[in-house]
């Protein structure tokens, strides 16, 4: 991939993070959204949603701590934060077009 590519992948990336608020239920979809996690302010609180049933999905595990059992939508591992729940995708998809997250990437 070549770095104007990358770069413009990061850009857009970047300035989704900056509209998403304090508080937000957001969900991530497959690809180039999972990159907006890399980009959110520190002082904000943003509950993240995974579409394959992930509600307080947190960040990538170190190397070596990895649960393939535990995936984002695009089957790369990720970590359960505190308080977080997982869940079967027909209810994840229900929480998404029922409108029950504020922002959906």
């Amino acid at each position: 991939m070549s770095d104007y590519i990358k770069r413009s992948r990061e850009d857009v990336a970047r300035r989704i993070a900056s509209d998403i608020f304090d508080g937000a239920y957001v969900n991530l979809g497959i690809g180039q959204p999972t990159l907006v996690a890399n980009y959110l302010p520190a002082d904000i609180e943003v509950i993240l949603h995974s579409e394959n049933g992930i509600l307080g999905m947190g960040p990538k595990p170190e190397p070596g701590c990895e649960d393939y059992d535990l995936i984002n939508a695009g089957k790369a591992p990720v970590t359960l934060l505190a308080g977080g729940a997982y869940f079967h995708h027909s209810d994840s998809f229900s929480m998404m077009r029922g409108g029950h997250l504020d922002i959906c990437v």
